[in-house]
């Protein structure tokens, strides 16, 4: 088993996500620069956070023509793993590896702090280690997390089950005061439709450790790690 992730021009959490998996997960793991084109070593890709170069254009706009990006796209095609967090999910929106897109938060304000998320569907390769409903404390720092999609889009979305997280209260309601961003349906992360690929705008690799205020987040990659196992067995 080994872990990509991939590294953009003024990514800044590229690091994080390295340690989280060789630290936390116990798992090989390289960092792969966005000129790089053979991922054929690899069984799931983190496409991490960060400021991405271009983001002054549009977040994820130039960075979907990188050379990695068309490798990225037949290594999902493929179905292997690939998982986007805060601007890598804003990159596979643009690269259209996800659906929607991801406009200014409502409040037109950079937002950081920890948030609640609700798990939606607890039965994807990355919610398995996961309870059906049960509520994250996961931090966020983005300024275009605001997800929009026609309607169309978003029944889909609710008809697939793609929706895997979004934003609640920490009762576990999804309320508009608990909405950080403005998010349409409170919506903080979806899959394709085939569940190998997921985006979401909460950072799960600054919430594995307690002294950083929660650990909430370790298990996503804990469960990613139990698919990458599954599928090789």
């Amino acid at each position: 088993m080994k872990f990509g992730v991939i590294v953009f021009p003024g990514s800044n959490c590229d690091h994080d996500a390295y340690h989280v998996l060789s630290k936390h997960v116990g798992q090989p793991v390289d960092f792969v620069w966005h000129k790089q084109t053979d991922l054929s070593g690899y069984d799931a890709l983190i496409v991490p956070g960060g400021f991405s170069y271009g983001d002054y254009l549009r977040a994820g706009a130039l960075a979907k023509f990188s050379p990695v990006m068309k490798s990225v796209k037949d290594f999902a095609a493929a179905g292997k793993f690939v998982f986007g967090v805060c601007n890598g999910f804003q990159i596979l929106c643009e690269a259209g590896l996800l659906p929607g897109a991801l406009m200014r938060n409502k409040d037109l304000h950079f937002v950081c702090r920890h948030v609640n998320v609700r798990v939606e569907n607890g039965a994807t390769p990355f919610t398995s280690e996961l309870e059906q409903g049960e509520v994250l404390s996961i931090p966020v720092a983005h300024a275009e997390g605001n997800y929009v999609c026609d309607d169309a889009t978003l029944a889909e979305l609710e008809n697939n089950n793609q929706i895997v997280f979004r934003y609640c209260d920490e009762n576990g309601e999804t309320t508009t005061e608990a909405n950080p961003n403005g998010s349409l349906s409170n919506i903080a992360g979806i899959s394709n439709r085939e569940g190998n690929v997921l985006g979401m705008m909460p950072h799960p690799e600054r919430a594995c450790e307690e002294l950083l205020g929660s650990n909430d987040g370790r298990d996503i990659f804990r469960s990613l790690t139990k698919a990458i196992e599954k599928s090789e067995s």
